[in-house]
């Protein structure tokens, strides 16, 4: 039986986390109520103290000797912390370390995995500002539970309502599935973001990789337990919360970066969307605009990849685990596989950037994995899915290799 700490929040959807709190005593978990203020003015305490059979939570300066620093202990004694709802406006204190009540204290203070379910009005979910935040928060491993559409309290019609209580006690018991990962204890290394090939002191060439795939693949081998080495070009997202973050700038850099450590590592994840060329000759000064066309040289960069497929040691049980990406534009699948076999690869995530919400800079993506086994069409979903997916096969290979080396 896990604590799981409710947040409650100030929106019309609070009537709904009564439901989800009774979901969640259903599957034999115990539940402490934290409420904001506003929440109060939807839902009275005493529905969730009848409920859960605890005293609910309303302010951090409760009366009491050790109650300054109660949100410290319920942090250290949850086992998951969920918002339901979650209002723009606590999704904004969370993203940007605000703790002016005892939830946003709580966040902050508990090492507790954390799942929120947003709610609020079609336009503030589109808010570039909300959906910044939104991006900070899943960078960081925060899970969301995704509003659904239908009528809104202010009488629109569209995206934002609180998601059905079913889903949201079906996604708590997921996050809180005991695991038991092939990748625990393991060094994993993954590549992220796009590379930047200078033009002169002020232009590059570059492309529109968010790091945000990348991301989410070592946010979610952290939560497995490996030991995460995050090797980042210049991202859009904020970087998770791993043992190293090795940021750089060109494909050079990354190479060097990447097979510096690949020799101390057990699993390398190649996400990033690495340069195939870069200029010859940039310039130290910004080159001067003319009349006359401009002619760039660019010479092929080290393929990453292909150079630690190559390794002189390539196939026996230590040397890691080699996950590539093909992003393609059409036939992906097909140009994965012949990619796989000549660069020497274990396991590629074909993924075809021409799909609407399947390429660069999104939330979301779809992917074929490809290995020896039969392949697995992941459908269109948060790139977290994708990543929990990717981890998944990776997690089966660890295990093949372990088993072989049993045999062996």
């Amino acid at each position: 039986m896990a604590l799981i700490g409710l947040g409650v929040t100030g929106g019309i959807g609070a009537y709904k986390a009564v439901e989800v709190c009774r979901g969640l005593q259903k599957r034999g978990h115990d539940v402490v109520a934290i409420m904001t203020r506003s929440a109060t003015r939807f839902v009275g305490r005493v529905t969730f103290e009848a409920i859960t059979k605890r005293p609910v939570i309303t302010s951090q300066w409760a009366p009491g000797t050790n109650a300054d620093i109660e949100h410290i202990a319920i942090a250290d004694g949850i086992d998951l912390l969920l918002v339901a709802p979650c209002t723009a406006n606590v999704i904004g204190k969370f993203a940007n370390g605000i703790a002016d009540d005892f939830l946003t204290s709580l966040y902050l203070a508990t090492k507790a995995p954390v799942l929120i379910a947003p709610a609020m009005n079609t336009n503030m979910l589109e808010h570039p500002a909300v959906q910044q935040n939104l991006r900070a928060l899943a960078s960081r491993g925060v899970r969301f539970v995704d509003p659904g559409e239908g009528y809104l309290a202010c009488g629109w019609i569209g995206k934002g309502r609180l998601a059905e209580p079913d889903e949201i006690v079906t996604a708590a018991m997921e996050v809180l599935k005991p695991t038991d990962s092939a990748l625990r204890g393991l060094r994993v290394l993954v590549t992220a973001g796009p590379t930047y090939e200078d033009i002169d002191a002020v232009r590059y060439v570059g492309n529109r990789s968010s790091g945000r795939m990348g991301f989410a693949l070592a946010a979610a081998a952290a939560r497995r337990g490996a030991t995460v080495t995050l090797v980042a070009g210049p991202t859009t997202a904020e970087a998770p919360a791993v043992t190293e973050v090795a940021r750089i700038r060109s494909a050079d850099e990354m190479h060097r970066a990447v097979m510096a450590r690949a020799g101390n590592t057990d699993v390398v994840i190649m996400a990033a969307a690495v340069a195939d060329y870069t200029p010859e000759a940039p310039a130290s000064d910004k080159i001067a605009k003319a009349e006359r066309p401009l002619t760039l040289t660019l010479r092929r960069t080290r393929d990453i990849l292909a150079d630690l497929g190559a390794l002189p040691s390539r196939g026996s049980s230590g040397t890691p685990i080699l996950v590539g990406f093909a992003a393609e534009t059409g036939r992906a699948a097909e140009k994965a596989r012949e990619k796989r076999t000549r660069k020497r690869v274990d396991l590629i995530v074909a993924n075809d950037v021409g799909e609407p919400g399947a390429g660069f800079d999104v939330d979301t993506n779809a992917v074929t994995i490809i290995s020896d086994g039969p392949d697995e069409v992941v459908a269109l979903q948060s790139k977290d899915g994708v990543a929990d997916a990717i981890l998944r096969r990776v997690e089966q290979l660890v295990r093949e290799r372990v088993a072989t080396a049993i045999r062996g």
